[in-house]
């Protein structure tokens, strides 16, 4: 088998089974170093990209040049829309912009359907906000809400989580999606399109059709160690437009998904080349966020200074998405160029499963076995790309590829996940009962999700 490897670097051919051997054992420690050792996802990543080319037998020069060459084409793109993003959802934060958000929502909804409000809130925060940071602004309202109406906390909470979650695994510009469909060269309005129309239905399932379920089944007293108090009117701020919120979060969205289309809407090329600038994510999401700044900014009555320190503070936790981000396109770039990737994609193209469906798995087993969604996705882009070349995958394919690994990252978060402590903390259950809950939240919406991708699949070609 002549792989990417041989074309690259003039060594002795290596046998598949060294490259098996490579690569199998190279996922085992990166597990182990995970889950046992605790040593940070960046590093682990970064050690065993380095040993997976040694192993696979890439000169040493060869393999650090895949770790430069790996980080930067990773990073070309997603250390922008990643860094953008997460000033943008810091000024919705501040300025109030994800309360309005909900307090709109709950209002035309009512007390009666205020479940499908917050699993409808929670999907639209979660766009440009990450999930831990959503539910910290939105979990006072489900706590007022528990305590006026004397409903289950879980009767409200569960569907907040739900539209959280969703949105945080399946709709770029969250970072989990968006690395995975950089590495399967998937376009990104395909990916919004099926992450929306596999998102919806398992929000509604995991979120007010289970939540008033299990609030029936779990009792759960209001924590005390929570000191949410609902605010007075007088001391209400006043918060920005509904609907200037929403246009803002959606607006980039709605731009991304034209650049997709809008050649099967004119054949007008001037029309066509300014569509596809303005709906490039980088263009698209830059817009929005200067919008932000002088709309939101301009609201609250911050300073310029302000604005920018914000700013400054919102690049601190994407700094590190950023650098896992990039050793995950390290590990990429090492399958690829060792050969490793060359036979993962022959082998796995001759079997009987579809790769919508092995990515699936395989995405599943890592995220049980460490935990953490992102290295799941990221792993599993970095082993299902080579697959999906090998397949002759449509762009619309590759979308449904990516979203699978999405909901197979999403599946049976449980005591290694960093989210299942965030639940457990914020709603003071125990860990029996956060299994109840947030474990089988997290798996109605990677199931339900990827019951929709696989019958989507069907018509898809």
């Amino acid at each position: 088998m002549e792989s990417l490897y041989l074309l690259a670097a003039n060594v002795r051919p290596v046998s598949d089974t060294q490259l098996m051997l490579a690569s199998v054992i190279g996922v085992a420690v990166l597990l182990i170093l995970v889950m046992k050792f605790k040593l940070h996802a960046f590093v682990s990543l970064l050690l065993m990209s380095i040993a997976v080319g040694i192993g696979a037998g890439m000169p040493l020069q060869g393999v650090l040049k895949a770790v430069e060459t790996g980080m930067g084409d990773a990073l070309k793109v997603l250390a922008i829309i990643v860094g953008l993003g997460a000033m943008f959802g810091k000024m919705l934060e501040v300025s109030g912009g994800a309360e309005r958000l909900a307090k709109t929502i709950l209002d035309k909804f009512g007390d009666d359907k205020a479940p499908w409000a917050l699993g409808l809130t929670g999907f639209l925060v979660s766009i440009p906000v990450f999930l831990d940071v959503g539910l910290i602004i939105i979990i006072p309202i489900v706590f007022s809400l528990a305590k006026r109406t004397g409903k289950s906390i879980l009767f409200y909470g569960i569907p907040l989580l739900a539209g959280l979650g969703v949105t945080h695994s399946m709709i770029p510009p969250t970072p989990g999606p968006l690395l995975v469909a950089e590495f399967l060269g998937a376009k990104l309005g395909y990916v919004i399109l099926f992450g929306a129309i596999a998102g919806i239905p398992a929000m509604i399932l995991a979120g007010p059709v289970f939540g008033k379920f299990i609030s029936e089944k779990v009792k759960l007293e209001m924590p005390d160690y929570l000191d949410f108090e609902e605010p007075e009117e007088t001391e209400e701020k006043p918060l920005p437009s509904f609907w200037l919120v929403v246009s803002l979060i959606l607006g980039p969205l709605a731009m991304i998904l034209l650049e997709t289309t809008i050649e099967f809407i004119t054949d007008n090329q001037q029309i066509i080349d300014v569509v596809k600038f303005l709906g490039n994510p980088i263009v698209a999401i830059l817009l929005v966020t200067m919008l932000t700044f002088r709309v939101l900014g301009k609201h609250c009555g911050f300073t310029r200074d302000q604005v920018q320190d914000m700013c400054t503070k919102a690049l601190e936790p994407a700094g590190l998405i950023i650098l896992v981000t990039g050793a995950g396109g390290i590990f990429k770039k090492v399958l690829s160029t060792s050969g490793v990737g060359d036979m993962l994609g022959e082998m796995m193209s001759s079997s009987a499963l579809p790769p919508i469906v092995m990515a699936f798995i395989i995405a599943t087993l890592v995220r049980v076995a460490q935990g953490s969604a992102t290295v799941a996705m990221m792993t599993t882009g970095a082993i299902m790309a080579p697959v999906c070349a090998a397949a002759g995958l449509s762009e619309m394919q590759l979308a449904l590829c990516a979203i699978s690994i999405a909901c197979g990252s999403t599946v049976l978060s449980h005591i290694n996940d960093s989210g299942f402590w965030l639940v457990n903390r914020f709603f003071g259950m125990s860990v029996k009962d956060t299994l109840k809950t947030w474990t089988m939240v997290e798996t109605i919406i990677g199931v339900v999700g990827f019951s929709v991708v696989l019958l989507l699949s069907l018509f898809i070609k």
